[in-house]
């Protein structure tokens, strides 16, 4: 009976860490491990027809209409967030990436990527991003973001504002106070 208790005991225990790796596993690329500091913030709105956030000379990422779960050709009402995020180099320093989020009826699309390279030139050490307030509530289209950064490692962190305004123009410029 003792050995029966015993070999139930371990197979529970066994099963229960197989679990455990699998769901590390499907957790673990979630979000890259070089993905710093992220927040979500601001907000668009456009009807369907307007080009994503893009900035010469980088390359951007988009999806057509139909990727974003638009059977029909119909032009619609689209909406969405910001997200701006910070991606740790080999050489400890960051590159920040703007990603343009549309919300959807399958779920939130990507609808562009961009470096923001006014920061990523300057080769960071990148401490924290903040959002303009923590509400969740926005009432004008836009984004209002500060990233938090040194150029030396034992320096005090300089604050630089991401301002992307109602028509969509992205400005990048060191805070001042």
């Amino acid at each position: 009976m003792a050995a029966i208790r015993q070999a139930i005991i371990t197979m529970l225990l066994a099963s229960g860490w197989a679990i455990a790796a699998e769901a590390q596993t499907v957790h673990d690329d979630i979000l890259p491990a070089a993905v710093i500091f992220a927040t979500s913030t601001g907000y668009w709105e456009d009807d369907g027809n307007l080009l994503p956030v893009e900035r010469a000379p980088t390359t951007t990422q988009s999806v057509s209409n139909q990727d974003m779960g638009r059977a029909d050709a119909e032009t619609r009402q689209r909406h969405g967030y910001y997200k701006l995020f910070a991606v740790r180099q080999p050489d400890k320093t960051s590159k920040v990436f703007l990603q343009q989020i549309a919300q959807n009826d399958a779920g939130p699309a990507v609808v562009s990527t961009v470096e923001l390279q006014e920061i990523s030139d300057l080769k960071p050490y990148v401490t924290d991003i903040r959002p303009e307030n923590s509400s969740g509530f926005i009432k004008e289209p836009g984004l209002f973001a500060t990233v938090y950064l040194k150029t030396d490692p034992a320096a005090e962190p300089d604050g630089w504002t991401v301002l992307i305004d109602e028509f969509g123009d992205i400005t990048v410029e060191k805070a001042t106070n």
